[in-house]
């Protein structure tokens, strides 16, 4: 644990330069006995920190001095300060020791690379609505040579041209601004301009990207959390999409989940199942995803839903019904 604090203690010292006691020890969560302990047993083992005097003095080390995290290229390094963004880093009481780790990661950038690797960071968001633990990697078919042209203009600021196909709509090219990427349920989206208008693009319906060596026409820094609140609740709000109140076998849960729009109003019925609120893209997906479900889900409202799975219900029990 020690160990772990003395390491943690120097990565600040690198990155932030000249600190007080109090200061590190608000940061390393040590009360400032703690911190001139850890200062002198670093003096001992070698390690270049100094103090100075005065009313702006403070615990700094010689320049030049770095650590490094063997074997970790800038890639790598991204795709972890990625990963520990967001609300995520509050889960299990794990804030301080994700924050250590983050430094260490930051510590290991070449010089140069932290400001890009930063703003890279910026631009890629990994499931915003899940705790930490329960983030998972996009599991959707992208070919690897068109996700690596679309997360490079992400990141380069570039202009991308995609070749998407569009629900039940040919594909074709289009020219794109991108802002960021985000994963949410496995599944993964490219957030765009396209003539300035906001779009929204599923990166399975993807078939073909090319970078292209226009810059977009981007702000230079972008809130992707909430660009991705604002574009989510806009497509929940238009539309003919059909909201309605399920009672689901908890055991299919995810399972209708990962058909939905989105799943409000969660509660346990008496029975052990749940009650949901489900927003679904129309009422014809509505009825196709509860089908799926056979017995295992009762739409409740609204009514013509109900009927709707009825009526399909008794169209397939006539079609195998026995002969006398």
């Amino acid at each position: 644990m020690r160990a772990d604090r003395l390491v943690s203690l120097v990565l600040l010292l690198r990155r932030r330069g000249r600190l007080t006691a109090t200061e590190l020890a608000r940061e390393l969560e040590v009360s400032t006995r703690t911190v001139l302990r850890d200062i002198d047993a670093l003096s001992a083992a070698g390690v270049p920190v100094y103090a100075e005097r005065g009313r702006h003095g403070g615990f700094a080390l010689l320049p030049g001095f770095r650590t490094e995290l063997t074997g970790l290229n800038h890639d790598e390094a991204i795709a972890l300060l990625a990963a520990g963004s967001g609300r995520g880093e509050e889960a299990f009481g794990l804030s301080s020791a994700l924050a250590s780790a983050m430094r260490k990661v930051v510590d290991a950038l070449p010089e140069g690379h932290v400001a890009t690797a930063s703003e890279a960071v910026q631009r890629l968001l990994i499931e915003p609505e899940t705790d930490l633990l329960s983030r998972r990697l996009v599991t959707e078919e992208v070919p690897d040579s068109t996700m690596v042209e679309v997360r490079r203009a992400v990141l380069t600021g570039h202009k991308l041209r995609i070749h998407y196909a569009a629900t039940n709509q040919a594909p074709q090219w289009r020219t794109v601004d991108p802002i960021g990427l985000v994963t949410v349920r496995d599944k993964g989206y490219l957030l765009a301009t396209r003539s300035g208008a906001d779009r929204t693009y599923r990166l399975s319906r993807v078939l073909a990207a090319e970078e292209l060596p226009e810059p977009a026409q981007r702000p230079h820094r972008v809130d992707l959390d909430r660009v991705w609140r604002e574009r989510r609740a806009q497509f929940l709000s238009g539309g003919d999409h059909l909201t309605v109140q399920v009672r689901v076998n908890p055991a299919r849960r995810e399972e209708l989940a990962n058909t939905a729009l989105a799943i409000r109003a969660e509660e346990p019925d008496p029975d052990g199942w749940l009650r949901l609120e489900v927003t679904f893209q129309d009422a014809r997906h509505a009825v196709w995803a509860l089908w799926q479900l056979a017995t295992d889900a009762e739409a409740l409202t609204p009514q013509s839903l109900r009927t709707a799975l009825h009526n399909r219900a008794i169209a397939i029990a006539a079609r195998y019904e026995m002969s006398p």
